[in-house]
């Protein structure tokens, strides 16, 4: 069985990026890790080599920043590191900068991949997720945050990353995916006040104008994370390969997981899904 393993990537030091994080949390399941590096106004290429691998391959690529409905140039991205691929690698590991993948899930994903390498009805593999918010104690749990997503997908050409490149399609139609016991640990909402606010400076201008970028941001230099819908606490560990973040976070943030901001009818939704541990109504990018 070979497994590629492919990302994007841009301005990872400018936006405090965990990408070293993320590719070395799922290097020891590929035989090689295509990194399409777009160009940067900071050392994101150098930050790549740095990682001590002979699996890394770097591709160099210009992103098209007129592409802002839908954050298409995301998926353009993805797909430009896709079919980087080697045609003869049997999977492909997807892993965006900001996901890291625990290692103690590193045998069932394995497990997954060979069970499934060879039935042509699978087309990926889904992933369970976590969101981290504010900072590395809090975890996202209101409705606000999607519960799974395709990371693995078979070496099929016509499969393409889809929309924002938060999932996949074939040939326009859903995967079909089995279920597996692992996670993705999202990081994308623990940064210092200060580096998330830019980074939604930056990131909500592949989706809309810069006018519209400056209504939703405003003149603030630093991120105001009080604002969130419903959190709770983080129980679990996190990857090694985390430890220096986390070790290392030099801002606060504190919360009271008892307060939630939520409309009625989401708050009911809320409690019933605690309760039942089943998300009604939930939109599913893949097909069983």
């Amino acid at each position: 069985m070979k497994v590629s393993g492919f990302t994007f990537i841009r301005n990872a030091v400018k936006l405090d990026y965990p990408v070293v994080e993320s590719i070395t949390s799922i290097l020891p399941l590929c035989d090689e890790m295509i990194v399409v590096v777009g160009h940067s106004d900071d050392e994101t290429e150098a930050l790549i080599r740095s990682i001590d691998s002979d699996k890394i391959k770097i591709i160099h690529s210009v992103w098209d920043d007129s592409l802002r409905e839908g954050g298409q140039v995301l998926a353009v991205e993805t797909d430009k590191a896709f079919a980087a691929i080697s045609p003869d690698s049997d999977w492909a590991f997807y892993i965006q900068a900001d996901e890291v993948v625990h290692e103690k899930h590193l045998p069932a994903i394995r497990e997954a991949m060979q069970r499934w390498k060879d039935d042509k009805n699978v087309d990926g593999l889904l992933f369970n997720y976590v969101h981290f918010y504010g900072t590395y104690n809090y975890i996202g749990d209101s409705r606000r945050w999607y519960r799974n997503e395709i990371r693995v997908v078979k070496n099929d050409k016509s499969i393409h990353s889809w929309k924002d490149a938060q999932g996949f399609r074939k040939d326009g139609e859903k995967l079909t995916v089995k279920k597996i016991d692992a996670e993705i640990y999202h990081y994308g909402w623990v940064k210092s006040p200060e580096k998330q606010q830019e980074k939604q400076k930056t990131f909500h201008k592949l989706w809309h104008s810069d006018e519209t970028v400056k209504q939703m941001t405003g003149d603030a230099d630093t991120f105001d994370y009080t604002g969130i819908d419903s959190l709770t606490l983080f129980k679990g560990s996190h990857p090694q390969v985390m430890n220096n973040r986390v070790s290392s976070m030099n801002w606060s943030f504190e919360h009271n997981i008892r307060e939630k901001k939520l409309s009625l009818k989401n708050l009911v939704m809320h409690w019933v899904e605690k309760i039942t541990g089943k998300r009604f109504f939930e939109y599913k990018n893949y097909r069983f």
